[in-house]
């Protein structure tokens, strides 16, 4: 069949099509975001009926102009763990439309994948963990945003003073102190007017240290920040997605009520 092609990439995104397929929203190296139809996916014992959310899929597909179509489905591994606990469901939701933000159409972006894979690994393991660690699923979750927004072209300016360029270069210890998010232009130092938050040289040494691999833990391997600390940078994540991306992330939103209600996030 013309444009017949295979296609491995991670399922962002499923919805119904019609009386019984399925539309699949697809993020691989090759072609970036796709949506695909996947005939007779919501019958029952079809062989399409794995084509869910947050699975790593390999794909036969048909069809170059308009919708293609799944001819053959393979299941490289299942994200749904996941769903065992609220936070790292909300978590991985919140990672999967932030990743449909960025990519701009049949665009690739590079990276993007494989580091949205390596998080959603993280919260996989997260979803296992007893007792729940719903501060430290908080903690992923930023930094994965803060990576995400990075590979996208949107990364946190957190290096230099957005108004003078001056080095960001948080005093430690100096409480007094305060760096200030201009929304529309990064972090400025001191308390300013028009700022939508502002920081401590901890909050701030904290959320440059999310640029780096792994979290920042201290030297008992414990996380690094209270509750209180990782939700005022989810807040300045949020702030700086709504200000430079076309749409609010409700996922974030539920996050932070999924965070609070489990009593992590008491402020």
């Amino acid at each position: 069949m013309s444009g017949e092609r295979r296609l491995n990439g991670l399922s962002l995104k499923v919805g119904p099509l019609g009386e019984h397929d399925r539309l699949l929203t697809l993020l691989s190296d090759q072609e970036g975001v796709t949506r695909l139809a996947v005939p007779g996916a919501r019958r029952p014992r079809s062989s399409l009926a794995a084509a869910v959310p947050l699975s790593l899929l390999e794909l036969q597909v048909a069809g170059r102009r308009g919708l293609a179509r799944v001819r053959q489905l393979k299941v490289l591994r299942s994200f749904n763990s996941v769903g065992k606990q609220l936070e790292t469901l909300a978590a991985a939701q919140a990672l999967a439309e932030l990743s449909l933000m960025l990519v701009a159409g049949n665009d690739p972006l590079p990276g993007l994948l494989n580091t949205l894979l390596m998080h959603l690994e993280r919260l996989e393991a997260l979803s296992e963990a007893q007792p729940a660690q719903p501060n430290t699923t908080l903690a992923c979750s930023v930094q994965a945003c803060v990576h995400l927004l990075a590979l996208g072209g949107y990364g946190l300016p957190v290096q230099e003073c957005c108004r003078n360029g001056t080095a960001l270069e948080p005093p430690l210890g100096q409480w007094e102190w305060r760096c200030s998010l201009m929304p529309e232009e990064g972090f400025a130092i001191g308390a300013l007017p028009g700022a939508a938050l502002q920081l401590n040289p901890s909050e701030l040494a904290l959320l440059q240290r999310l640029l780096r691999p792994a979290l920042p833990m201290r030297s008992d391997g414990e996380l690094m920040g209270p509750p209180e600390v990782w939700l005022r940078l989810l807040a300045v994540v949020e702030c700086w997605i709504r200000t430079h991306l076309p749409h609010h992330m409700r996922s974030l939103g539920m996050l932070r009520e999924a965070i609070i209600s489990s009593g992590d996030g008491r402020t």
